[in-house]
């Protein structure tokens, strides 16, 4: 039995004949909509048709709820629910299924005084003329739309409905001083998000409904509201298409609104419908304007037609063909263009599914692809393809064309990886509620396009991934509007709690969030508690009250997690600012800085640290310390011997000095920069040297445990730790792993200092003196001698660089080849007497190492 609910009067089935065509007319709240739902549930089948997805969701669940849901069904451009045998339909006006042969003894059109609207009128005025039940049909609207529906349908029956309730008018208020349960109205979502943003800094928060939300978020949003969450909401004009809600006061922001054409002033109906949401069932309602807005303010007589629901007539609706030629183009585009022949209807503006095609009709090439009754058909259908994303004719037309390149050829299909790619692409929730939206805009296209089944193969699996991502985006949009505009953690903190916001449960949450009474008011950032960027200024003692209390305890726990976890946890890394510090997991803990020299740099952990209890600060050091040791200790032994020689008072001045440039240096040094303090290393010095694994080459004086991949690398990060500087960048992979013989073009510009620059290659310093070794063993006390090539070759050294490597060390060509297959003799000639006088010469005494010159050391 069809259940009726109390608070509206049942119809006996007398009242309304059959095939009567009947017109339910009059303001807000007067309870049309119920009442086509509960005449639709007495006939064997019914259709109804809403202005907005939105609508045609909300009384889907209220049939459901009655006929159960394999018996209803929901069509919208971009939702289609259709259990097999469904016998009850709610859908939006443009997607009536009206042309598929479906024959239902109930159909109804809601709102249909939008036959006026500029874009849309053309539809509803369609519908008002053709679509018709079987046994019943219900017009419902304004009252305004009486003079049309008797010129139009003048066999029609019209009844008007009284108001349920007082609506009145209550002035201009503050966004401050607003009532609670209250909508306020603004007309874009630029001024939605303004107005949100105000009162949630004002009054906690609020809900947001616009058109362009998707039901899941729409729903969520408004439960937010009528669970009392919070006590405001903000819409567009969409609350007054039937939009069900408790609202006891309606506050315009403004009274103008952008059409699709031009700025303009709202009519009276407009101001009506949406005033009309105050006040549901028998509750009075009032209505009022937001102070400060010029733009917002009634006048009295406006104020006084919408108190005594007296609007002007409707003269004229929207029309244009609805079942235009498809012979071709020509004849369709004329079609629609053609003028009514009514008095009171008159040509719709063209509405973008025209200019579309219009467009795309001069296109030579898509002109040609259209031939044929059935191609113009499917063409005109692909035009009609709705611009979710209100990206304008120009770009709405491009995508269209880039659509029919696949439906008009072929199998008439859209390839699946097209359509799977396009919507695993908008498979993203990250992102603020404006990229959330526009995400969900785009994705509204793709499932629009998945309804089609004779545009896609596999409608079912395309339909379903592209709610599901709707699904996942409403989510996500839902939260962010949440975390946006409504402010809970105020009302969570000061909950029967006289203000005292430390006795609230505070927990660590997924996501390092710190939350009070699971309400989340910040986040740890390594060990550092940062308050939440968006809490009020006035909330922010009190959330750092309810933190401070508690965090010691929950920084403990993850110190203990640090220490107990695995050696790969931690890792020094670039910060913010480029400066080599100590992470956790990527999160920041202290910086390494600068320490006694270049081989011990030290650990200088953050102040948020200070806040651990001492036993758990003492633990975490000297894990840290430990930790710090086992990665550095290894790789930077030989710098840290090099350093303990350089610094023993008891070597020789030129012996330190040498020590202390090599160390800067990274290892390795042209000999010619060191003549002067090699000339002057006594044998001492020079064992020392050795045992240090320091090589005293031909060209470079190198250590050669210093220049292997391991100590380089972590070197270079202990350089510029006691420099001060960035953290280095990582080095081209040949670079890294110190191959022997690389480009020369892949060295940093500075250089590197375990390679040697020959030509367009770079030879490694130990490789260098390899091969200068070698030939001087080739040498041994002959005039002139031959070098083998082979040890050059097998390094990857080209001929000509090999020979510039032996002309740097002091050899030079005996004579010319005398065949191709003899090969070649060398001389030894020395590094030249400038080189070598140089090298004779005493160190200054003025010098910057002239005191050292002097120091001997003991070796013991």
């Amino acid at each position: 039995m069809t259940r009726f609910s109390p608070r509206f009067p049942r119809h006996s089935s007398q009242e309304f004949s059959q095939g009567t065509v009947t017109a339910v007319l009059g303001p807000t709240n007067t309870g049309k909509t119920h009442l086509a739902i509960e005449r639709m549930s007495a006939h064997s089948s019914g259709l109804i048709g809403f202005p907005l997805r939105l609508l045609a969701r909300e009384v889907y669940d209220r049939v459901v709820a009655i006929k159960g849901p394999k018996e209803v069904a929901l069509v919208t451009g971009e939702e289609r629910i259709v259990p097999p045998g469904a016998r009850w339909f709610l859908s939006t006006a443009e997607s009536m299924p009206l042309q598929d042969g479906r024959d239902f003894a109930f159909v109804a059109i809601d709102e249909a005084q939008l036959g006026a609207h500029p874009e849309r009128g053309h539809v509803f005025t369609d519908r008002i003329l053709n679509a018709r039940g079987r046994d019943e049909t219900m017009i419902l609207g304004s009252e305004a739309l009486a003079p049309m529906v008797r010129a139009l349908v003048p066999d029609a029956e019209i009844t008007t409905r009284p108001r349920f309730s007082t609506l009145s008018y209550a002035g201009i208020k503050k966004l401050s001083r607003l009532p609670p349960r209250s909508a306020i109205v603004a007309f874009s979502a630029e001024e939605v998000y303004a107005v949100a943003e105000m009162l949630r800094r004002f009054r906690g928060g609020a809900a947001v409904v616009m058109g362009a939300l998707s039901p899941a978020t729409r729903n969520a949003q408004v439960a937010m509201y009528q669970a009392g969450e919070v006590d405001y909401l903000v819409a567009t004009d969409a609350i007054g298409m039937g939009l069900n809600m408790d609202v006891e006061h309606v506050a315009f922001a403004s009274l103008y609104k952008y059409d699709g054409a031009r700025r303009r002033r709202l009519t009276l109906p407009e101001m009506a419908q949406i005033a009309g949401r105050a006040g549901r069932h028998q509750r009075d309602g009032t209505f009022g304007s937001v102070a400060g807005r010029a733009d917002s303010q009634f006048t009295d007589e406006e104020i006084e037609r919408i108190e005594q629901h007296q609007f002007p007539p409707l003269k004229s609706l929207f029309w244009r063909d609805s079942a235009p030629r498809f012979d071709s183009l020509g004849h369709l585009i004329a079609d629609l263009e053609q003028a009514p022949s009514s008095p009171v209807l008159k040509p719709a503006p063209e509405a973008i599914d025209l200019a579309v095609l219009k467009r795309l009709a001069d296109d030579p090439n898509i002109g040609a692809s259209v031939r044929g009754t059935a191609a113009v058909r499917r063409f005109w259908s692909v035009c009609g393809l709705p611009d979710f994303q209100h990206r304008g004719a120009e770009h709405h037309a491009s995508f269209v064309h880039q659509l029919w390149q696949h439906l008009g050829q072929g199998k008439g299909h859209l390839p699946v990886d097209f359509i799977a790619r396009r919507i695993a692409d908008l498979d993203q929730v990250q992102g603020d509620v404006e990229k959330l939206g526009a995400r969900i805009a785009a994705i509204r296209t793709w499932s629009y396009v998945a309804q089609r089944r004779d545009w896609v193969a596999d409608p079912a699996e395309m339909a379903g991934r592209a709610r599901s991502v709707e699904e996942r985006l409403s989510d996500a949009l839902h939260k962010a509007l949440a975390q946006r505009f409504v402010d809970r953690r105020t009302a969570v903190l000061l909950r029967g709690l006289g203000g005292d916001a430390s006795l609230l449960p505070v927990t660590l949450e997924e996501g390092d969030a710190i939350c009070v009474d699971g309400e989340p008011i910040g986040k740890l950032n390594g060990f550092a508690f940062v308050v939440d960027a968006q809490a009020r200024l006035a909330d922010r003692k009190l959330l750092l009250a309810a933190a401070d209390r508690h965090l010691p305890g929950l920084l403990a726990k993850r110190a203990r997690e640090l220490v107990a976890d695995a050696p790969e946890s931690l890792a020094i890394l670039a910060d913010d600012k480029g400066r080599p510090a100590l992470m956790w997991h990527g999160q920041r803990i202290g910086q390494i800085v600068r320490g006694t020299s270049v081989a011990f740099p030290r650990f200088q952990p953050d102040r948020a640290l200070e806040a651990l209890p001492r036993a758990e600060h003492e633990a975490l050091l000297a894990h840290v310390a430990a930790w710090l040791e086992a990665q550095l200790g290894v790789p930077l032994a030989p710098v840290r011997a090099l350093t303990k020689a350089a610094q023993d008072r008891r070597c020789s001045g030129p012996l330190r000095a040498l020590l202390v440039q090599l160390i800067d240096a990274g290892g390795a040094i042209p000999r010619v920069a060191a003549d002067g303090l090699i000339h002057a290393l006594d044998p001492a010095a020079r064992q020392i040297l050795q045992r240090l694994g320091v090589r005293l080459g031909s060209l470079d004086v190198f250590c050669a445990a210093m220049i292997r991949p391991e100590c380089q690398r972590v070197l270079a990060i202990a350089r510029a730790v006691h420099a001060a500087a960035p953290m280095p960048a990582d080095p081209d992979l040949q670079v890294a792993a110190l191959r022997t013989v690389i480009p020369a073009s892949v060295l940093p510009p500075a250089g590197h200092p375990a390679y040697r620059l020959v030509g367009d290659q770079a030879l490694r310093v130990d490789m260098a003196e390899k091969l200068i070794r070698a030939a001087h063993d080739r040498r041994g006390q002959a005039a002139s001698f031959a070098i083998d090539p082979a040890l050059a070759v097998s390094m990857g050294l080209t001929p000509a660089n090999a020979e510039r490597l032996m002309r740097a060390a002091g050899f030079r060509r005996a004579a010319a080849k005398t065949s191709d297959t003899a090969p070649a003799l060398w001389r030894w000639r020395g590094l030249g007497r400038r080189k070598a006088a140089q090298a004779s010469q005493p160190p200054r005494r003025d010098g910057h190492f002239a005191a050292l010159a002097d120091w001997k050391v003991a070796i013991g």
